[in-house]
């Protein structure tokens, strides 16, 4: 699968074929953007290239009509994905070196699109119920806090390892307590339980001293 940014060579093979034969390429971009890139053949009009550069992730629709000898249409979807992300591009509490420490191991390739996502899965389920010092980016000053985030998020980046992401579908928290605080998000039967969330993330929460973060209780709906 190319990513955004490739330059590639489409190319389309015409038979039958002679010197009447003529290809063009029409080429659709994900925003509905069409442009017509020229075509060239080197073998008398049997095989036709032409350069095209992918400019943006998603699905690009090539589109070859051949006029004379072997007159035909053919339509080709390219899937383009987008170029691979680094740690600075997402909001992530911890590194890809942070990460390979954490494993003991060569981190996977994909790295940085699970540390997003734990991100956003410990902002989303469980600090929402928590106060702590930020900076202007909304990450934690104190490193105790930014430690124990960073030993969360990489916790659950291996339990989806061995468990796998796909099951990252049953909802918000529902029934973890950390200390005094019972935190049950959710409701109805489409309910994720504790048992969803690396054990280690939530050992690293609750290693978090008081004074540095302040759990408020939320109980039912949100």
């Amino acid at each position: 699968m190319p990513d955004v940014g490739d330059l590639v060579t489409a190319r389309l093979v015409v038979d039958p074929y002679d010197e009447t034969t003529h290809a063009s390429l029409a080429v659709t971009a994900p925003d509905g953007t069409v442009s017509m890139p020229v075509t060239t053949t080197a073998d008398g009009g049997q095989t036709w290239t032409a350069p095209l550069t992918y400019t943006a992730a998603g699905v690009w629709l090539l589109r070859w009509a051949v006029s004379g000898t072997g007159a035909s249409v053919e339509a080709q979807q390219v899937g383009v994905a987008p170029a691979p992300a680094t740690i600075g591009d997402v909001r992530s509490y911890a590194t890809t070196t942070q990460l390979a420490n954490f494993l003991h191991a060569a981190p996977p390739l994909d790295a940085v699109k699970l540390l997003e996502r734990a991100t956003d899965l410990l902002d989303s389920d469980f600090l929402k119920a928590a106060v702590y010092d930020v900076d202007a980016d909304g990450m934690p000053t104190d490193p105790v806090v930014a430690e124990a985030f960073a030993e969360a998020v990489c916790a659950q980046v291996e339990f989806w390892g061995e468990v796998g992401e796909e099951t990252d579908i049953s909802g918000p928290l529902q029934g973890v307590t950390i200390g005094s605080v019972n935190l049950q998000f959710g409701a109805g039967d489409n309910r994720s339980s504790p048992d969803y969330y690396a054990p280690k993330l939530i050992r690293a929460l609750k290693s978090i001293p008081a004074e540095k973060l302040r759990w408020i209780a939320f109980t039912g709906g949100c």
